[in-house]
């Protein structure tokens, strides 16, 4: 997607391709986009929403590619708490875990749009990259992962990390938490992911899967 088109966009697209590109790992090519996401930021209709996202645009082209990256790593990439892979916060590493991931799958390819090899599907910037080219699809998956969306925003504000500013603008966009989703929230906040090291092969066949993860 041209960023002269998503400047077009109305929310909550927009709000969408933003966020996916400023939560990925920040490499030079993440941060020669900047310029381009600060173009952007008129567009979004928030200025609550705007406000935040401009946080994050400038707190990065301040700090440069290094300090970003060490600030990324030790923020996403060895916690439990702090993960930006989804369905690790309801199922952990089990084999409901590998089932939710084929479904994700199944979702992106129903929608037009096949996921990449490299990366797991539910990898929030993944995430919101479909979200932003299928907006009702993907704010489904994001609501489907709802209670993870809010454990790591509750996790990015106890370290103060700049990128709590891009959870809050999701969850913002969110709908309020259902009672049962409330609930999972309050179990894993005190229990965290299951534990139990199966791996993340699925019980049932490729063919198996025929709709959406509930």
């Amino acid at each position: 997607m041209s960023w002269r088109r998503a400047s077009r966009l109305a929310d909550p697209a927009l709000l969408y391709k933003i966020t996916s590109i400023l939560l990925r790992y920040p490499d030079d090519q993440v941060l020669a986009y900047l310029d381009d996401v600060a173009a952007a930021l008129p567009a979004v209709s928030s200025s609550r929403a705007r406000e935040r996202l401009a946080q994050v645009v400038d707190w990065l082209g301040a700090v440069g590619s290094t300090e970003a990256a060490a600030h990324y790593v030790s923020t996403f990439d060895h916690t439990r708490r702090r993960s930006l892979y989804l369905t690790y916060y309801r199922h952990g590493d089990t084999r409901a875990r590998g089932m939710a991931l084929l479904v994700l799958k199944h979702t992106y390819r129903s929608a037009g749009y096949p996921p990449p090899e490299r990366e797991l599907p539910d990898f929030l910037p993944l995430i919101l990259e479909f979200a932003a080219l299928a907006p009702d699809a993907g704010t489904r998956v994001l609501i489907q992962c709802q209670a993870g969306l809010e454990l790591l925003a509750r996790a990015l504000h106890e370290v103060a990390s700049p990128y709590r500013h891009l959870l809050d603008v999701l969850c913002g966009q969110l709908p309020a938490l259902a009672p049962r989703h409330l609930t999972e929230l309050r179990r894993l906040a005190a229990e965290g992911p299951p534990t139990e090291e199966v791996g993340l092969e699925p019980f049932a066949p490729p063919d198996y899967v025929t709709g959406e993860r509930r």
